[in-house]
Parts: structure tokens; sequence; C-alpha cells
């Protein structure tokens, strides 16, 4: 088994949600989380921004405002299959592309054990 963590845009929960249904997982947990990536702002960008005496009150104003500000996105879990982490990785991509910056992360951990809350039952069957 595998742990399947994906970072998305928020705009991209519902196509995400629904390619994962549609193709039989429907299995997964979202939540909001906060965080960056390694991209920096751009210094050029923001110094002829600046030259002009003020800083705008939209969202380009609020990253110059704010350099190592967190980010909106969301987290999809599920537990998968080995042979069928390939198949979701590629579904969760074709979902979330759009070829900019902050499209998201996809990281793929081992699953040594899982457990069944109601009737503590372990098996690959509890997950």
């Amino acid at each position: 088994m595998k742990e399947i963590m994906a970072i998305v845009r928020p705009s991209k929960v519902g196509a995400t949600k629904t390619a994962l249904a549609e193709a039989g997982f429907p299995s997964f947990t979202c939540q909001v989380v906060l965080g960056r990536g390694k991209k920096l702002m751009d210094r050029t960008l923001a110094s002829a921004i600046l030259e002009e005496g003020e800083v705008p009150a939209d969202h380009v104003g609020e990253a110059l405002s704010e350099p190592l500000r967190l980010i909106s996105k969301r987290l999809f879990t599920l537990i998968v299959e080995e042979a069928d982490v390939a198949p979701v990785v590629k579904l969760i991509t074709d979902a979330n592309t759009t070829r900019s910056p902050g499209d998201g992360k996809i990281f793929v951990l081992p699953i040594t054990e899982s457990y069944r809350v109601r009737n503590g039952e372990q098996a690959a069957d509890a997950y």
C-alpha cells in the first residue's frame, strides 16, 4: 500500500475529486493547508512597482509586502495499492496542470500497517 499526498490549488479541488471518483478512487481526505514552494519573488517586478510610490492593494501588493507569505492550498491524501500509484498520480497531474508555478506537488510514501478503529482489524483492506 502507498499513501499519495497531493498539494494542489484550491480552485482545482472540484476537478481533482471528480477525476478521482470517476476513476474508482472515491476514498480520500482533503484538507486546507498553508505553505509555499521554492519560487522567490521577482525582485525586478517588485522594484518597478515600488518605484511607483505605493504598493497596490491587490494580491500583487500583498505578495510584495510579505515576501514569505504562506499560500493557501489543498492537500489530498489517499491510500492505494502499489499498482494504482502511477494511474492516480496521472489523474491528479492531469486535473491540476496549468503549466504555471504553483500547480502543486505530489508525494508517494509507503504504508506499512493500517488498522480499522471500529474493531481494531489489521489488514490490507482496512484502508
